[in-house]
């Protein structure tokens, strides 16, 4: 199923007064919102060849089951971010309380969730798939198959849940992407901000690194067969965004190659705001596709 969403303020309005009354009826008279528990923990990755911190944050009933296992929802940050941003930045603890999931936020530096054309040590999309999600998978209660496996992101994050979900789409059930620099590979010399760590990260412009990891290559290149197991994709960008044409042209690029997938445009810029009305909004997608398989 294709749904593309580009006007919805009055949607907005009602979801929001719909979620602002769960929250309430949720919390009378405890005098504030009720917050999962977040923890920060670290891995000693052998891929990056140090500690890398990360957090979770537990469903609400975690510390009392013994035998209960949750799905999972990995948030990656953008560009100059880190692991903790999302639970900083954004209500997460408290939208997370009407869930069951178990979300994690994992460290991404500014390596775009790949390995690295110039820096040998750098390899975040190794880490990622190879260490931390079966690290994640071991150490915690989780689900651990691609029906009860998410992956979403801000901008950078945006990019690299898209493309784990291309790449690895055995992985994951669901791919969600928020103001994502989605063309960060092709990038020429126009945009000053980003160019740097892509020049790191991807090499020069004719590299296979930028090849291997451009996500619009990687849907126009893939069988008919492959594109079938693509997981579910959720796009969001706002109107006002230096992302938006990218995005709008990743959405017609899924929409000619039939890729499920949803896509929001409503008005918006590159900031918080947009981003943590867009985790909300995903959280309810995620927990209605859980729901719609099990």
């Amino acid at each position: 199923m294709t749904e593309r969403i580009v006007t919805r303020h009055l949607f907005t309005a009602i979801l929001a007064f719909v979620l602002a009354a769960s929250v309430s009826a949720q919390t009378a008279g405890s005098g504030r919102a009720a917050r999962n528990e977040v923890r920060t923990a670290s891995l000693k990755s052998g891929l990056l060849g140090r500690e890398v911190n990360y957090r979770v944050v537990l469903p609400r009933d975690y510390k009392a089951s013994k035998t209960k296992r949750y799905p999972v929802i990995y948030l990656l940050h953008g560009l100059f971010g880190h692991f903790d941003n999302w639970t900083e930045m954004t209500r997460l603890a408290e939208y997370a309380a009407a869930y069951g999931f178990l979300i994690v936020t994992p460290e991404g530096g500014d390596g775009w969730y790949t390995d690295s054309a110039s820096v040998a040590g750098d390899k975040y999309e190794s880490y990622f798939v190879r260490e931390f999600v079966p690290a994640i998978d071991a150490k915690y209660l989780t689900v651990a198959d691609a029906k009860h496996r998410y992956v979403a992101g801000l901008s950078m994050g945006g990019y690299g849940a898209v493309k784990f979900g291309l790449k690895y789409p055995r992985m994951f059930g669901l791919v969600g992407s928020f103001s994502g620099a989605l063309d960060s590979p092709i990038r020429g010399e126009e945009n000053n901000t980003l160019r740097p760590s892509i020049m790191s990260v991807f090499g020069a412009d004719d590299s296979a690194v930028r090849r291997e990891n451009d996500v619009f290559r990687i849907i126009r290149e893939m069988s008919a067969d492959k594109l079938k197991i693509v997981p579910y994709i959720y796009l969001a960008c706002g109107t006002e965004d230096f992302l938006f044409q990218a995005n709008r042209e990743f959405d017609t690029l899924l929409v000619e190659h039939k890729v499920p997938h949803e896509y929001r445009e409503l008005p918006g810029t590159h900031a918080w705001d947009f981003w943590d009305e867009q985790l909300r909004e995903f959280l309810r997608v995620a927990d209605a596709r859980l729901r719609r398989k099990n």
